[in-house]
């Protein structure tokens, strides 16, 4: 049986096309998803809080992405369980960062959001910090670097 070279092109434009189309779309997600995470900045750290009167970390998150229609647990602790795991060095804006803040080393306690990957030591993160509010941080900063434990891929 011969194939068409027609038939062939037509099929190979159609996989580019569906390709770059669900790439764009991922990113475009990524972008709203920030959109809505950068509009609480500023907004006071409340432990539980859900509003902009006071939010958690994992509150921040659930919004951001309920803004795509995403829906995360409530708490950073189950939101760390979605999506797929991301090693350090493949993040990508959109993805989550799980830290362990607390006294266990292993538990987590806070999230954030990758806003932008500028190279190897330069990733920023938006989160809601307990002493600035919704803020944006460099994850390989002292503080953050020592606490990171995992990153997961939900777009």
């Amino acid at each position: 049986m011969r194939i068409s070279p027609v038939y062939t092109l037509s099929a190979i434009l159609a996989v580019c096309l569906f390709l770059s189309s669900c790439a764009g779309g991922r990113a475009k997600k990524a972008d709203a998803v920030i959109q809505t995470a950068r509009s609480y900045t500023g907004v006071p750290y409340k432990y539980g809080g859900t509003t902009r009167a006071g939010m958690d970390c994992s509150a921040l998150l659930y919004h951001s992405y309920g803004s795509i229609n995403i829906k995360l647990p409530r708490t950073s602790e189950q939101q760390a369980k979605e999506g797929k795991r991301v090693a350090l060095h493949e993040l990508r804006v959109g993805d989550l960062v799980f830290f362990a803040t607390g006294k266990k080393r292993r538990q987590i306690t806070h999230a954030g959001i990758v806003t932008s990957v500028k190279g190897r030591n330069d990733v920023r993160f938006i989160h809601a910090s307990t002493s600035l509010g919704v803020t944006e941080s460099n994850l390989y900063s002292d503080y953050y670097k020592k606490r990171f434990r995992k990153a997961r891929r939900v777009l």
